[in-house]
């Protein structure tokens, strides 16, 4: 094992409180699964994994180095992200209610779904600098630096994949049993309103 059990352990109940805490990829993922089922919800997750790769990477790699330096690059890519989501959340809300049959429900890409997680995990600057910041106190420098990365970003993932699953398939129990096409628009504006309130929320983080 690349690291002690014990230090694995300390990582994944640190992880998991990490990852109860509503943020605006969870919230994004939420807004994915009322408004077009457990389905894309479920895709999603493929995006919130690539980008919480490519977050540690560019940790890993000093650009978070860069984001706590410079006052202007976080701006950029914290405004990027916020209004990425709010333009998505918009878009949300104005669409017609989803058709419920399976046909359609086959017809949705995926890879939009997945797109739309990545970046969004990505542009979040917060993300970059908490890997920056969390990581580290979990590698021992010991030991290798690059297998004890690659354990602990694929137990993040499977911790995150395994807790937004649980809310996404409680969520599509509950959508499935509802056919009416008023409460299938005030669903998808409700996930419009949770990703309007991701961008706002993404908006409002300062620098740590």
């Amino acid at each position: 094992m690349p690291i002690s059990l014990d230090l694995w352990l300390a990582f994944a109940a640190a992880a998991t409180v990490m990852i109860l805490i509503p943020g605006p990829t969870t919230l994004m993922v939420m807004g994915h699964t009322m408004a077009s089922g457990p389905r894309v919800g479920a895709i999603s997750l493929i995006g919130v994994t690539l980008g919480d790769i490519g977050a540690i990477t560019l940790s890993t790699l000093g650009f978070s180095a860069l984001l706590a330096a410079s006052a202007e690059a976080f701006l950029v890519m914290k405004w990027l992200g916020a209004a990425y989501l709010v333009w998505l959340g918009i878009k949300l809300w104005r669409a017609p209610p989803a058709d419920m049959t399976p046909v359609a429900a086959n017809r949705r890409t995926a890879g939009e779904a997945i797109l739309q997680t990545f970046v969004v995990t990505l542009l979040n600057p917060k993300g970059i600098l908490f890997f920056a910041a969390f990581l580290p106190q979990f590698i021992d420098p010991a030991r290798p630096l690059l297998p004890q990365v690659v354990l602990l970003t694929l137990t993040l993932n499977i911790l995150a994949a395994s807790i937004q699953g649980c809310w996404i398939a409680m969520m599509g129990r509950a959508r499935h049993r509802i056919v009416s096409p008023r409460v299938l628009k005030n669903m998808n504006r409700a996930g419009g309103g949770m990703l309007i309130g991701a961008g706002l929320l993404t908006a409002a983080l300062k620098r740590g």
